[in-house]
């Protein structure tokens, strides 16, 4: 997690429908590595501590108004000491007109220049967004990650055991594949996981004693997706006679990635079990529990051995239907 990704200018204009003022360089060659972003309104008014040159900075209607009725000299001052601070990007927002003095400010300390015609705040988001994807901490496994009915998730287990079948299987009952053999996990937020495959295998799937097959190829669009969340994971393993699997289910189990917790369900795998049915069933099963409702809880009340009711919130208004 300690390793840090950036993102080019190229992308970041293209992905936002970004025009480009001025660049020093190409704009392929001008790397954004921070997704923080900044409105510099303390900086313009000369407040400089805690300024952050990795930011993008945003200069909106309120910016801009505050440094011209500050007096044509007074005006010219402030933007040269905020472009002398050499900001990695300045976004001016709302197409507002940008003025000869701010391209020679931007050619003078060779800080790049975009415009959008998007509100400030609007535009601040979708660049929040796409930076939080394309820098967010990362790491690589090796599974499998499906979606099931809505639900993300991710088949973990040893070579051999049989989630690229599997995965297969789900594919052919409507479900889609995300990511075979290798799954780029990316950390978004304090609470989000996004997988996804990455773009030399994306949409493969490797079949012993078959080989590689094109799932958007044989299956069609609907078969596959770009990215998903992950919202459980299932970790297949050999079935083991000594071991005392869990028949019930009341409490979760979790496992760590990037520092969030998910929840895990073991699946011992032998032959005569349908997996894949057994898999759309855990997937409904933790969106149900997600919803309030733990069906294992019902049934320890109603054998007596649970005091209390479990709390239904408000799945139990949809179950009648």
């Amino acid at each position: 997690m300690s390793e840090n990704y950036s993102v080019s200018l190229d992308k970041l204009v293209e992905n936002l429908s970004l025009t480009v003022v001025y660049t020093p360089r190409d704009p392929s060659e001008i790397f954004i590595t921070t997704q923080d972003v900044n409105r510099p309104g303390l900086m313009l008014a000369g407040y400089h501590d805690y300024f952050d040159p990795r930011r993008v900075q945003f200069l909106g209607l309120a910016e801009l108004e505050y440094v011209k009725s500050q007096g044509l000299a007074e005006s010219n001052r402030i933007m040269e000491d905020f472009f002398s601070h050499k900001p990695a990007l300045v976004v001016f927002t709302r197409g507002l007109t940008i003025y000869e003095k701010v391209i020679e400010l931007a050619q003078k300390y060779e800080v790049p220049v975009v415009s959008s015609n998007d509100s400030t705040s609007g535009c601040m988001s979708a660049t929040i967004s796409y930076l939080g994807v394309e820098l967010a901490p990362r790491i690589t496994r090796h599974g499998v990650l499906v979606e099931v009915y809505g639900e993300g998730v991710l088949l973990l287990g040893d070579s051999g055991v049989g989630k690229s079948e599997t995965a297969l299987e789900l594919i052919k009952r409507g479900h889609r594949l995300i990511a075979d053999d290798a799954v780029e996990i990316r950390r978004v937020s304090n609470k989000t996981l996004v997988g996804s495959a990455p773009d030399n295998i994306r949409h493969f799937i490797e079949l012993r004693g078959v080989g590689i097959i094109n799932a958007r190829r044989l299956f069609g669009i609907g078969s596959v997706k770009l990215s998903e969340k992950i919202d459980m994971v299932i970790n297949m393993e050999q079935w083991d006679s000594e071991k005392n699997y869990d028949r019930l289910g009341i409490d979760s189990e979790y496992m760590k990635i990037l520092d969030i917790e998910v929840p895990v369900t073991t699946v011992p795998v032998k032959p005569g079990r349908n997996l894949s049915i057994i898999i759309e069933a855990a997937a409904m099963n933790n969106r149900q529990k997600k919803m309030g409702y733990n069906a294992a809880k019902e049934l320890l009340y109603k054998l007596g051995i649970e005091e209390d009711e479990p709390e239904r919130k408000e799945f139990e208004f949809w179950h009648d239907f």
